[in-house]
């Protein structure tokens, strides 16, 4: 990698601080974490250490076996987070609650093998890395455990992470990394809190000045519960690409609202032929019927998708699809004034169509994230 990100002053040696943190987001891993834990207390012997547990609220209730455990040793700490969803924020809001100068980051599903770290805190130690990545695709490596689908949806992300975004990394997909944490701080800034690659989202943003070791390790096979990856982790992964390919200009989570409005798009447009051509509504009929269920489309998606950390449920959803098409209609102001004023001054129809689109998601984008998606 390139020239090195300038690390600040570090004092690790200071009395009754752990020099190793490990942060571990759980979601419904009650089954898992004192396994965990045990694991950790018996190969961090020689390091002082502490653990990180960030739960997203667990119905099985992990944040109460976490707790129970932190009262019996106060090495382990507990984040319960309150509405809010996604591995990679819990791993942001994790590293920048620790204390130690040296931050790793591990599932809480046994797959991930815990005997590396003191190798990754070594290799920190010594200042020949600034980031050390537990790697599955290089010499000594293995994701034997993965099916089929998932080990082929890997690669592909993870050479398509290599080639688009420049990533000199064999496993940027990886769970499992340890970093400094004042290289982290530096840039947490920038990084995406939805998601769930946030070593890709690190390895991007740093842009070659963290100097990155990767050390093989075999990925084992879930022992409970279930996997979080679902189908929308491909959404999230392109997203975060294209997020990184602007320089962050263009938010992971305006890129979904983006994506979806262009699904609206077309449900308008099967909505109003539906309308018109088979039912035969009147025209301005039609196109309000394909403009009310584009909107609730759009409302669905946004809520499932794009705000899915912050989801709206029960009687909140009815508010807020009454606020979405609020929203929208007020946005549909904004789009055909823009496309007026752009159209007055240049001609142009494309030019000035765009313009008002832009505008309209814009609009609908701040406006939505300010009234109906707002954090509580």
């Amino acid at each position: 990698m390139n020239d090195a990100i300038k690390p600040g002053p570090e004092t690790p040696s200071q009395a009754g601080l752990p020099e190793l943190s490990v942060v571990v987001p759980t979601f419904n891993e009650r089954d898992n974490v004192t396994v965990l834990y045990r694991r950790l207390e018996a190969t961090l012997s020689g390091i002082s250490w502490e653990v990180i547990f960030v739960d997203d609220n667990s119905p099985d209730g992990t944040w109460e076996v976490v707790r129970g455990l932190a009262r019996k040793d106060s090495r382990v700490r507990c984040v319960r987070r309150i509405g809010r969803r996604g591995l990679s924020g819990a791993c942001i809001e994790g590293i920048l609650a620790s204390s130690g100068p040296y931050a790793a980051v591990i599932d809480a599903d046994l797959q991930h093998d815990e005997t590396q770290l003191p190798k990754m805190v070594a290799l920190l130690r010594s200042g020949e890395a600034e980031l050390v990545v537990g790697s599955r695709y290089i010499e000594g490596g293995s994701a034997d455990s993965f099916n089929q689908q998932r080990a082929g949806a890997s690669q592909l992300a993870t050479e398509v992470a290599r080639r688009v975004l420049k990533v000199e990394v064999a496993d940027p997909m990886s769970g499992f990394f340890m970093i400094r944490r004042d290289c982290f701080e530096q840039l947490a800034p920038q990084l995406s809190i939805q998601g769930f690659k946030i070593l890709l989202d690190v390895i991007a943003t740093a842009q070659g000045k963290l100097r990155a070791i990767e050390i093989p390790y075999t990925f084992g096979s879930r022992q409970h519960g279930e996997s979080k990856l679902d189908s929308m982790v491909a959404l999230d992964f392109l997203g975060l690409v294209l997020a990184k390919l602007t320089n962050d200009v263009v938010s992971l989570r305006f890129l979904l609202f983006a994506m979806v409005g262009g699904t609206g798009l077309v449900v308008h447009l099967t909505a109003l032929f539906i309308a018109h051509e088979i039912f035969q509504m009147p025209f301005a009929e039609a196109q309000a019927t394909g403009a009310l269920i584009a909107m609730t489309s759009n409302f669905i998606l946004n809520n499932f998708l794009t705000y899915r950390d912050q989801r709206l449920k029960g009687f909140a959803i009815l508010r807020g699809l009454l606020l979405f098409y609020l929203v929208c209609g007020v946005g549909l102001l904004a789009n055909v004034g823009v496309a007026f004023a752009v159209f007055d001054q240049e001609p142009i129809w494309w030019l000035a169509g765009a313009a008002g689109a832009l505008m309209g998601v814009v609009w609908n984008y701040a406006m939505s994230g300010l009234f109906v998606w707002r954090k509580r």
